[in-house]
């Protein structure tokens, strides 16, 4: 604990010595009290994030607590950001004998208003309704009597201390008005219980297709009674693939919809839930091609080594806010697109429809995707993407190859 605690602190100071010393300490010669004040500023952040990050997110889950540390933490990683970029220009203008004795307030105004113009962008990103981002996918074995099917995504909504229950109700509307066969969410439904989320999880209930609408468990259900959400997402009208399959048909043809609870799953200790890819396919036919649903994009090694056709993931949030999605990269295999793995298994990753935490989104826009199936032929944007080569990492593998 001790050691944890310590880590913590470190990574806030690291956090906030680059916006103080630029703002405020770099030679920018500021009044007296303009430092004082920039200075208790950071220290109050410093002191009270913990604090605040505790109450919000921690047993009481006071929502105010969290939209004021969720809110602050988006704030200060912008200023870190934009400062240690700052101090690189400034060194590079120091070099060059350039900027005279306003140079570092140039740098830390500079600093200031981009940082102030990202995070006003930011927000309004990530509170809109997302654009549509359409994709054709080609799965070579997909019927014709399938060819044009209508795939609608949803992931990562995250309803939580910022109520957006109207903001659900319209990401409803535009699902509605896509025309969707299928309907999918790929889990991180919300952060909180079915209960303290029933308004804003409520408008998924409106939500129409043809053949099926399935949701997954992600990460953030395991933090907020992952089985109640299974159970609320039913009563909505959608079906929980809890590692389990459903068979839609069209045309004559027919395609598998399979689902696994996310990786996380089994170390939350809830009974009955783990990622089991060889019980969401038990009892499909192999001949059949299978569209998996897998919160996290790093379960494509298993997709992949049982020869699945499209896994659909989200999870990465195509990193947020920007540089963030560097850090994103060392922990999946994809931040967002459409990618190849193996022989066979395509990876569609979804930048997700809503927020976690911070309310901002900068350079990584949020989205409701519409993928429309394909019969035959390879996907060109999964060919961009390049190919990756996928090993065993799970002991059930060894059932599910013979699903090929």
């Amino acid at each position: 604990m001790r050691r944890r605690l310590a880590v913590a602190v470190l990574v806030l100071v690291i956090l906030c010595l680059p916006p103080w010393w630029t703002l405020f300490a770099s030679g920018v010669d500021w009044p007296f009290p303009v430092f004082l004040v920039g200075t208790v500023v950071f220290a109050g952040w410093l002191v009270s994030f913990p604090f605040l990050m505790v109450a919000g997110h921690g047993p009481r889950r006071s929502d105010r607590a969290a939209r004021v540390a969720d809110t602050s933490l988006g704030m200060v990683w912008v200023l870190f950001t934009w400062s240690v970029l700052g101090g690189l220009v400034d060194l590079v203008l120091t070099g060059l004998d350039a900027g005279g004795a306003d140079r570092a307030r140039i740098v830390a105004l500079a600093v200031a208003v981009v940082s102030a113009g990202l995070l006003a962008w930011g927000h309004y990103e990530a509170m809109r309704v997302p654009r549509v981002k359409r994709l054709d996918v080609h799965i070579a074995r997909l019927g014709g009597g399938l060819d044009g099917t209508r795939v609608v995504v949803l992931a990562d909504t995250h309803y939580g201390p910022i109520d957006r229950a109207d903001w659900s109700a319209r990401v409803a509307e535009a699902v509605n008005a896509l025309d969707a066969d299928v309907v999918v969410h790929a889990g991180d439904i919300a952060d909180g219980t079915p209960a303290q989320r029933r308004e804003q999880s409520a408008p998924l209930g409106t939500i129409r297709s043809r053949l099926a609408k399935v949701y997954v468990t992600g990460n953030h259900e395991y933090g907020g009674e992952a089985q109640g959400w299974l159970d609320r997402m039913a009563d909505l009208g959608w079906e929980p693939l809890h590692n389990q399959h459903v068979v839609v048909e069209r045309g004559g043809d027919a395609l598998v919809l399979a689902g696994v609870d996310d990786v996380t799953a089994e170390s939350s200790g809830l009974a009955g839930h783990r990622a089991n890819l060889h019980g969401a396919l038990a009892g499909a036919d192999p001949a059949r091609p299978v569209l998996l649903v897998a919160h996290q994009p790093k379960y494509v090694p298993q997709a992949a080594a049982a020869g699945i056709d499209l896994q659909i993931s989200g999870h990465t949030h195509g990193g947020q806010i920007w540089p963030f999605n560097f850090l994103v990269r060392l922990d999946q295999p994809v931040v967002h697109g459409l990618s190849r793995h193996g022989e066979r298994t395509q990876l569609y990753t979804s930048r997700g429809t809503g927020f976690w935490g911070p309310p901002f989104r900068v350079f990584a826009p949020s989205e409701i995707t519409l993928l429309t199936l394909r019969s035959g032929g390879t996907s060109p944007a999964a060919q961009r993407t390049g190919a990756t080569t996928t090993k065993d990492t799970n002991s059930e593998l060894g059932t599910n190859a013979g699903y090929r």
